[in-house]
């Protein structure tokens, strides 16, 4: 029944929402170094949680990179602690907070040595199990986003064990829900899970830096929000190099995790995968070399490379300000808060598809959205043309309005063309929040 009233509203309209399942929260399990010599994964935790009504986090994993650290899973332990003080004026602002008993019981130990040393029999962990775990569970069909912030052992353990243990039918399905966002290439276990096993969807993203603000907004807008902002170190080298991993998944309207080319917070990555993006040179320094698993292939950054974030820096740190304001007092009345987004009756975050024919004019009417303040809103419709198959100029006629026109060119037949819109609100800081239109133009051109 379903499938055939989107079949029909397909016919009658033009339009489908298209979802992960019944909702666009993504799954997320987290393998990190926190605790290493570098605060980034420190600062990118801080921020992860208090996006965590956006994005369903299942799993907290410490990590080895390069060479064999102690146990550092109280380090992550004591970050979520200090999370866990602020949560309950989060619960206040958004429904999506995760219990604080839930988030501690997530925080597990992964492997004991690092890179591919780190993997094989007798090499279980407590994370590389709780993957499994996640992996396996029967009622969640929505795929696991697998991160790593350090190395991928973790992960390749866990592939490891499955592989080994199950029938080829079971293993199958067991790949076919994992999805990799790889920071930088940080152990040469990535290279062995994308040459071992290439159905994987896997990211790797190597441009991952000039999106941050400076060092003294960070401190005057993040840091200086008590007492969250204690648990905010100032960075050794760069801000939060591991964030584009999971602000890839928030659910914020924009996103479209399965579809790399399609853009978002988390940058855009190229559809056609590549060989032997090499990670960083501590692998080579460490006695370890990718080229062993030669070939391997990965999704790599598009052309644009970190320009691909940048695009929306001031929605992603105003986001950020935001929720690092809420964490500071549970009266809704004296903070921020998203404006809702409504595109033609439709409330959620999902995905939308419209079809035209070419010459044809697409009315989209986002008139009915709001904001929780009563804040006035502002409303930018724009074409995102490097995900767009159609190249050439496309007229929005009042795209600063809440009901925009836009014109189909003639030459657009059989390609898509995708419409962003940008609602933001007029409260401190402004925020914003988007809907995601295709245009999928037939083939066919308009009758006159």
């Amino acid at each position: 029944m379903k499938k055939l009233f989107t079949l029909l509203a397909v016919a009658l309209f033009g339009v489908v929402a298209i979802s992960a399942g019944d909702t666009t929260r993504q799954r997320l399990i987290v393998t990190t170094d926190l605790g290493g010599t570098d605060p980034d994964d420190i600062e990118s935790m801080v921020h992860l949680l208090v996006c965590s009504d956006m994005v369903d986090i299942e799993g907290l994993i410490s990590s080895q990179v390069w060479t064999d650290y102690p146990d550092k899973v109280d380090s992550i332990k004591k970050v979520v602690d200090k999370f866990c003080e602020v949560l309950p004026n989060l619960k206040h602002h958004s429904a999506g907070y995760p219990d604080a008993d839930y988030l501690k019981s997530i925080v597990k130990r992964g492997q004991t040595k690092s890179n591919m040393d780190g993997v094989g029999e007798g090499k279980d962990s407590p994370g590389s199990d709780h993957i499994i775990a996640c992996v396996d569970r029967k009622n969640d069909k929505r795929p696991v986003w697998l991160v790593a912030w350090g190395g991928m052992n973790n992960i390749a353990q866990a592939i490891w064990k499955v592989s080994n243990t199950r029938s080829d039918k079971k293993f199958k399905e067991f790949i076919g829900k994992i999805r990799i966002y790889d920071i930088l290439g940080q152990d040469d276990a990535g290279a062995w899970i994308a040459h071992n096993y290439p159905s994987i969807l896997y990211i790797r993203n190597t441009q991952i830096y000039g999106w941050p603000m400076d060092d003294s907004w960070v401190k005057s807008n993040i840091m200086s929000r008590k007492p969250l902002g204690d648990a905010y170190p100032m960075r050794a080298w760069v801000w939060e190099g591991d964030s584009p991993s999971f602000m890839y998944l928030l659910d914020n309207g924009l996103n479209v995790p399965e579809y790399v080319d399609y853009g978002g917070w988390g940058g855009r990555f190229d559809t056609m995968r590549v060989a032997g993006i090499r990670g960083m040179s501590f692998i080579t320094r460490s006695g370890k070399d990718e080229a062993l698993y030669d070939p391997y292939y990965m999704h790599p950054s598009s052309k644009e490379g970190s320009a691909a974030i940048s695009r929306w820096k001031t929605h992603i740190w105003n986001d950020f300000v935001a929720r690092m304001l809420w964490a500071t007092t549970p009266d809704y009345d004296k903070v921020n808060h998203h404006p809702v987004p409504v595109v033609d009756g439709d409330k959620s975050r999902r995905l939308l598809v419209r079809k035209v024919k070419p010459g044809g004019t697409l009315r989209l009417d986002a008139s009915e959205s709001s904001d929780p303040d009563n804040d006035a809103l502002t409303f930018n419709w724009q074409v995102y043309r490097e995900p767009s198959a159609y190249k050439k100029d496309v007229i929005i006629r009042h795209g600063n309005a809440s009901v925009c026109d836009v014109d189909v060119p003639l030459d657009a037949a059989g390609k898509d063309i995708h419409v962003i819109l940008e609602v933001t609100d007029s409260g401190t800081p402004a925020l914003t929040l988007y809907r995601r239109i295709i245009i999928r133009v037939d083939e066919a051109r308009e009758l006159r």
